[in-house]
């Protein structure tokens, strides 16, 4: 997979595949998009943050990305 997913792609993702799922925003289907999700970690709405925070370590662990952010860890509560 590519770090673009087409409409299509993105469409056949499960809920569970997104760092906010409700929204459907910040697809991680691979460790690409784990490391895209923690570059446009600064865009996710301030009330969002420890939620996509935790999805994007929660995601990281699962293929073997580091995350590097101190922000992300921050609101994670790490």
């Amino acid at each position: 997979m590519t770090d673009r997913l087409s409409y299509r792609q993105k469409e056949e993702l499960p809920d569970s595949a997104f760092g906010l799922p409700q929204r459907r925003e910040y697809p991680m289907p691979d460790a690409a998009h784990v490391r895209a999700a923690e570059a446009y970690f600064r865009y996710c709405p301030e009330e969002l943050k420890p939620q996509l925070a935790k999805a994007i370590l929660e995601r990281a662990r699962e293929f073997g990305v580091c995350v590097e952010s101190p922000v992300v860890h921050s609101y994670a509560g790490i």
